[in-house]
This record gives structure tokens, sequence and C-alpha cells, in this order.
């Protein structure tokens, strides 16, 4: 099973960018997807990026400000975060293997997560 490790979270103010990458332990052409969850809050989809990276997906909270983006040959994902808002404020996960084709709920594999914390 591909084990994931994510990085790049921290400390940044609204209205500032984050770049969160994570790395699987081999080659997937699997569906991955960006999850993120705030205290006391369930975890949520963030977005989604097909095998190749020719399709994405987005939730509507983060269209227009955050980039899913995928380097196969560095077994890489990765989240562009812009325009953070302190409601972005969560722990970031990233997963592979989706369950289903809505890539928005399950998958079968998850990194540890990363903390991101936006202050207003």
């Amino acid at each position: 099973q591909v084990q994931l490790v994510e990085s790049g979270g921290g400390l940044v103010q609204a209205g500032g960018s984050l770049r969160l990458s994570c790395v699987a332990s081999r080659r997937t052409f699997s569906v991955m997807g960006w999850f993120r969850q705030a205290p006391g809050k369930e975890r949520e989809f963030v977005a989604a990026i097909s095998g190749r990276g020719r399709s994405t997906y987005y939730a509507d909270s983060v269209k227009g400000r955050f980039s899913i983006s995928r380097d196969n040959a560095k077994n890489s994902l990765y989240l562009q975060m812009n325009s953070l808002k302190a409601e972005d404020t969560a722990v970031y996960y990233c997963a592979s293997d989706p369950r289903t084709t809505d890539y928005s709920t399950a998958y079968d594999v998850w990194g540890q997560g990363t903390q991101v914390t936006v202050s207003s």
C-alpha cells in the first residue's frame, strides 16, 4: 500500500499563500485528493485530481483560491493556497485510492496531516 507524507503547512497571515506538498512512497496514477479538518469539525473535501492531472475538482469554498496539481515523475501532489482566510485554518490531509467515483468522499490511503493556521 502506498504511503503519503504531507509537508508545507505553517502560520500565515490572512491574504497570504502557502503551498502544501504530499509525497507518495511509490508512483501512483490513482486519483488523489486534499481534505482538511478544523478543530471541532468533521473532515471536509478540498480538492481532487485525476491520475494524469487532466481533471480537477474543488469544493466551492476554495474555488478560485486553491489549485491542485501533481507531478507523477516525483510521486508528488501539491496544493497551492492563495488568498488564505482564517476559516482555512485546519489540518490538511492528502489521500489516495478513492473507494468510489465520488472523489469528495472516501479514500483508502491517508497521510498524517500538516497544520495550516491563518491569522486574521
